[in-house]
């Protein structure tokens, strides 16, 4: 959709130079319009690092967030396994908790409410009764992780809410759709040229579909790989 308003753009400017008299493309003409144009090109370069920069912030935030969990549940389920055979109901609520959320924040393209499964396991640690020194100390190992556990979903939700700003894209847009227009404006009509304006098009489009997808890391084409849940889902239970 981008590339076809881009490129529209670029066909327009070329309408326009037969319908524009011959003195509005001197070279005094086409000068002026380079110096312009070189400074809206200038400023869309700045608004497209921003929005990348923007989006792969994101991206990277909900990666580490993904491996930071898959990390807390590994370690919670050692701590409870340390703990003794009566933590054998809290780590079943942990792993379907996993893989709910596996199941969930894949195919639904990322949380869809904030999360609360944490709650029940919480309860189940602190439903604990420590015989000695060594399982209290477990047992509050265990109640730090499963805080750090909700804290790292709450962020993920958090993040997943969060959208490209769409004031900068149109303006984005906008600009790209301006410089293609003076490229056409005084550039011959053929082939060559309508399919280089083409190319453009679809590079500075190509460039806002990745800003659009890292805003979505769950679905999509760029996807977070659920692969460190997954190797801590195996080695729940053992």
């Amino acid at each position: 959709m981008h590339s076809v308003g881009v490129f529209g753009a670029g066909l327009l400017g070329m309408l326009l130079r037969s319908a524009l008299p011959d003195h509005h493309l001197t070279s005094d003409s086409k000068d002026a319009v380079k110096v312009g144009m070189g400074l809206v090109g200038t400023m869309a370069a700045l608004v497209l690092g921003l929005l990348v920069a923007s989006a792969k912030g994101n991206y990277d935030s909900q990666g580490a967030a993904v491996t930071q969990l898959a990390a807390n549940v590994a370690i919670l389920d050692r701590v409870l396994s340390h703990y003794g055979p009566e933590t054998q109901d809290a780590r079943e609520v942990l792993r379907h908790g996993v893989t709910g959320f596996i199941d969930g924040i894949w195919s639904k393209g990322g949380p869809s409410s904030a999360p609360g499964g944490s709650e029940i396991l919480y309860e189940k640690v602190q439903e604990l009764s420590p015989k000695d020194d060594r399982q209290r100390t477990l047992q509050s190992q265990a109640m730090s992780t499963v805080m750090s556990l909700a804290q790292t979903r709450w962020l993920m939700y958090e993040q997943g809410i969060t959208s490209v700003s769409m004031p900068l894209l149109v303006v984005l847009v906008l600009w790209l759709s301006l410089i293609l227009a003076s490229f056409g404006l005084f550039a011959p009509v053929n082939g060559t040229v309508i399919t280089s304006l083409g190319v453009c098009a679809l590079s500075v489009s190509a460039a806002i579909f990745l800003i659009l997808e890292m805003y979505s890391p769950f679905s999509g084409m760029i996807q977070i790989s659920s692969a460190p849940l997954q190797a801590a889902l195996t080695q729940l239970g053992r």
